[in-house]
C-alpha cells in the first residue's frame, strides 16, 4: 500500500493488563525508595543525637562499605524495630507491615511478570487495536502517504497524523473507533459551549458569598452564619470568594483539556490545539463580550439567540461605553503580567518552600532541580489573542485603545521573550501550529468591529453606511474563507518545492551541481531519518543573503522576498540536528511505554554508618539500587551532588 519506502510498522496493542502491572511495579519501587531513604535518614539522625549526648563511644560506627550480615542489621544499631518504616495494606483497617520487607517481596513477584508480558508483546502476541504507526525512509515518502487517500470507505484509516512524537501519544485514545470518535467530538463541543454560556452561574455564586447578608435574606436557613465570630465571618465574606474564584479559574484549563482528550485527540499536541480553540471561545465570550454587555452570561446569550437582529444593537450600545475600562485594562494587564512573569514568585515558592517540605528523597530533589517550568500553549495564547481581539474591535470605535494596547502587549512580549529563552521549557511540540491559529483567531476582532459599526449606523438610521458595511462583511467572510483554504495545506503538508530548494542548497554547500531528482533516490542528500547528512565533499558556506538587509517596513510588506526559505536556511547551521538512534531506541520508539519500560533504578543517600551499603546489597538482589551522589551534611540534612558527576538516575534525553 505504501510502496518500497516503508521502513517500520508498529501495530498498537491493547496494553491494559501490562500497563496496570508496570504502574504497580513502579509504585511499589518508589515506595521502597522512600522507605529506604527514611530508614537511613532516621539512623543518621539518631547517630547525630547520640554524638551530641556523648554516646558515640557506646555505639561505634560500622564500616561504611560493609554489606554482609542480616538484612537491616546495620540499621538496627540506631533504629529500633518498632521505628522502622511501616504502612497498612488497606487504609486505616489494613494489616500493618514493614514497608521495606513487603516491597521487596512484592517486587520479587511483579518484576518477572512484567518482563514476561513485555517479551510477549514484542513477539506480537498481544491484542491489536485499530491504530498503526508507520515509519518511512524519507520525509518525502512519509508526506506522500500522509497526503494520499488510504481507504476507499469513508472515515476508515483516518484521521491521519504526521510527525507524532512518541512521548506525546495518548495511548488510551488509540482504541477509539471512528464512529465513537465522531460521537465523542460532538459531545465535547456541546459540553464546552454549555460551559462557556453558563460559566457565570458558578462565578455568580462565588460573588454572592461576598455579600452574605443578602444571601441570608434569600436563604434564611443560613442565618446561623450570623452567629459565628466576626473574624471568621470576615474571612468567609472577604477571603473565601477570592479563593474560590481563583480555584474556578484554575480548574477551567484542566476541564477544557479533559474535554479535548475525551473528544479523541490522539496526541498531547492535538489536545493543546483543540484546547486553544476552546479557551479562545471562552475568553472572547466571557472575558470580553459578557464583561462588556452584562454580568449575566445566560441572559445575554439567550436574548441574542432568541433575537439575533438585536446583537449589533447590543454591541453598538455597550462597546463604546467600556472603552475607558479597556484602556485601564491593557495598562494593568501589561504591568501585572509582565512584572509577575519576570518576578516568578510562584516558581520561587514552589522551588524553595515546597522543595524543603516535599523533597524527601534524592530523586525528588534532582527532579525539582533539573525540571524547568512548562508552558501549556493551549491556554497561554488565547489570553493574549483575546487582548488583540479587543484592540482590533476598538480600533475604529475608540482608536486611543490601540496605543495603550501596544504598550501593554509590548511589555508582555518582553517578559515572555526572556522567560522563553531562560526560564520556561516546552514539553509539547505543536510544530508551531499554535501561532498561525492564534493569528487566524485575531480576525474575530475584525468581525466584531464590523458588526458593531453596523449597529452604530443602525442606531443613527443611516441606511447607506449600513449597506456598505454589510457588503464589506460579506467580502471579509469570503476573503477569510479563501485565505484559510489557501494557507491550510501549507500548515499541514511539506511542499515538494521546499524539498527541491533544500537539495539545491545542500549541493551548493557541497560544491557540486544540484541533482535533478525527487530526493528519494540512493544518491540523495536526505538521510533516512529526515535529517540532512554530510558527504565527503568539502563543505562551503552559503554566504550572505542574495539581497540587501531590509528595513522593518520592507521586511513586513515583502516576506516572500526577505524571509523566504533561501534566506532563513542560511541561519540554520548544517548538521546541528543530526541524530543517530541506537537500535533499541529505534525498535521501541512506538511501542506502548509499558512494553519498553525498564525496571526503575532506586536512588538512596549514602551514610557513614554503612546502612545504605547493606540496604543496597540486599535490595539490589531484587531491583537495581545505588547510593552514589547523595548523602548527608554535618547537620544531618539530605543533600545530593549537583556539581560533579551525573546522578545514577540520569537518562539521556531522546530527541525524536
Amino acid at each position: 500500500m505504501f510502496g518500497r519506502g516503508l521502513k517500520n510498522i508498529w501495530i498498537a496493542n491493547d496494553c491494559e493488563e501490562i500497563e496496570g502491572l508496570v504502574e504497580e511495579r513502579d509504585k511499589v519501587a518508589m515506595k521502597l525508595e522512600v522507605a529506604e531513604t527514611k530508614l537511613i535518614k532516621l539512623a543518621n539522625t539518631n547517630r547525630i543525637k547520640s554524638m551530641k549526648k556523648g554516646g558515640q563511644s557506646n555505639e561505634p560506627l560500622g564500616n561504611p562499605n560493609e554489606t554482609t550480615g542480616e538484612s537491616g542489621s546495620m540499621a538496627a544499631k540506631w533504629v529500633p524495630t518498632n521505628k522502622r518504616p511501616t504502612h497498612r495494606l488497606k487504609p486505616l483497617i489494613g494489616k500493618k507491615v514493614d514497608t521495606i520487607n513487603w516491597c521487596r517481596s512484592e517486587l520479587e513477584k511483579l518484576i518477572p511478570k512484567v518482563d514476561a508480558l513485555q517479551a510477549a508483546h514484542r513477539a506480537g502476541n498481544g491484542k491489536f487495536i485499530p491504530s498503526v504507526f508507520v515509519e518511512f525512509y524519507h520525509q518525502s515518502e512519509a508526506q506522500s502517504a500522509f497526503q494520499s487517500l488510504t481507504h476507499h470507505q469513508a472515515l476508515h484509516m483516518s484521521p491521519r497524523f504526521i510527525g507524532v512524537n512518541p512521548e506525546e501519544v495518548i495511548w488510551k485514545n488509540l482504541k477509539i473507533t471512528w464512529a465513537s470518535r465522531v460521537v465523542r467530538n460532538i459531545v465535547a463541543i456541546t459540553f464546552v459551549i454549555l460551559l462557556i454560556v453558563f460559566w457565570s452561574i458558578p462565578v455568580g455564586f462565588v460573588g454572592i458569598l461576598s455579600n452574605i447578608k443578602s444571601l441570608i435574606a434569600l436563604a434564611p436557613f443560613l442565618s446561623f452564619l450570623e452567629q459565628v465570630p466576626s473574624v471568621i465571618f470576615g474571612l468567609i465574606q472577604g477571603l473565601l470568594p477570592a479563593i474560590l474564584l481563583a480555584v474556578l479559574m484554575a480548574l477551567l484549563p484542566i476541564i477544557l483539556r479533559l474535554a479535548a482528550k475525551f473528544s479523541g485527540a490522539p496526541s498531547l499536541s492535538a489536545v493543546e490545539l483543540r484546547t486553544q480553540n476552546f479557551y479562545f471561545g471562552f475568553q472572547v465570550v466571557q472575558v470580553f463580550l459578557i464583561t462588556t454587555l452584562t454580568s449575566a452570561a445566560s441572559a445575554s446569550v439567550t436574548s441574542i439567540l432568541c433575537k439575533p437582529a438585536e446583537a449589533p444593537t447590543l454591541l453598538a450600545e455597550n462597546l463604546p461605553k467600556a472603552s475607558n475600562f479597556y484602556i485601564s485594562y491593557f495598562v494593568l494587564q501589561g504591568l501585572t503580567i509582565s512584572s509577575a512573569a519576570v518576578l516568578g514568585i510562584a516558581g520561587l515558592i514552589i522551588f524553595r518552600l515546597l522543595g524543603m517540605i516535599l523533597d524527601t528523597t534524592p530523586r525528588k530533589m534532582y527532579k525539582r532541580w533539573s525540571t524547568l517550568s512548562a508552558l501549556g500553549w493551549g491556554t497561554v495564547f488565547p489570553v493574549y489573542t483575546n487582548l488583540a481581539v479587543i484592540a482590533i474591535t476598538y480600533s475604529i470605535i475608540a482608536p486611543l485603545v490601540l496605543g495603550f494596547a501596544t504598550i501593554g502587549l509590548y511589555l508582555i512580549y518582553l517578559a515572555y521573550r526572556y522567560n522563553l529563552l531562560f526560564v520556561f521549557n516546552s514539553h509539547i511540540d505543536t510544530k508551531g501550529l499554535v501561532y498561525p491559529r492564534a493569528l487566524q483567531q485575531t480576525t474575530t476582532g475584525a468581525y466584531l468591529a464590523i458588526v458593531c459599526l453596523i449597529g452604530l449606523f443602525g442606531i443613527q438610521a443611516a441606511p447607506g453606511p449600513i449597506v456598505l458595511m454589510v457588503i464589506f462583511l460579506i467580502f471579509v467572510v469570503l476573503f477569510h474563507i479563501s485565505l484559510n483554504s489557501a494557507l491550510e495545506p501549507l500548515l499541514k503538508y511539506l511542499p515538494k518545492s521546499l524539498e527541491a530548494e533544500e537539495q539545491s542548497l545542500l549541493a551548493a554547500e557541497d560544491g557540486v551541481v544540484a541533482p535533478h531528482s525527487s530526493g528519494t533516490d540512493k544518491g540523495s542528500h536526505v538521510a533516512s531519518n529526515g535529517m540532512t547528512s554530510s558527504t565527503d565533499t568539502a563543505r562551503k558556506d552559503l554566504g550572505p543573503a542574495p539581497h540587501k538587509k531590509p528595513n522593518f517596513i520592507t521586511k513586513f510588506l515583502r516576506p516572500d522576498l526577505y524571509t523566504d526559505y533561501h534566506t532563513l536556511r542560511r541561519l540554520v547551521p548544517r548538521g546541528f540536528a543530526d541524530i543517530v538512534y541506537d537500535p533499541v531506541t529505534e525498535r521501541d520508539a512506538y511501542y506502548h511505554p509499558s512494553i519498553s519500560s525498564q525496571t526503575p533504578l532506586l536512588w538512596i543517600p549514602r551514610d557513614s554508618m554503612g546502612v545504605s551499603r547493606q540496604e543496597c546489597h540486599h535490595t539490589g538482589k531484587i531491583i537495581p539500587i545505588s547510593d552514589e551522589g547523595a548523602g548527608f551534611n554535618e547537620k544531618g540534612k539530605l543533600t545530593w551532588d549537583a556539581e560533579s558527576a551525573r546522578p545514577p538516575i540520569w537518562q539521556e534525553k531522546i530527541y525524536y
